[in-house]
């Protein structure tokens, strides 16, 4: 797809070289960035929702988890 975007004169001569680096494209370049940045953000996204989880759960073990696991180490010969 074609799309026309405006970017700062220094952005875009920052990615032109890097591009010419890298021996990409200008779609290329710019079709990895926008998958990279999305890719980020979306993780950040996913993190974020699951401290807000987390951050309502209560933070003790269960007592009842913890007696069991410690009656069943005590089992064991070391």
């Amino acid at each position: 797809m074609k799309t026309a975007i405006s970017i700062p004169d220094d952005i875009f001569t920052l990615a032109e070289q890097f591009a010419k680096r890298q021996h990409l494209s200008r779609s290329e370049l710019y079709t990895q960035a926008v998958s990279e940045y999305v890719e980020e953000h979306e993780a950040l996204l996913v993190r974020e929702k699951l401290d807000a989880v987390y951050s309502t759960e209560p933070s003790k073990p269960d007592p009842v988890l913890t007696r069991l696991q410690t009656q069943a180490i005590g089992k064991e010969d070391w």
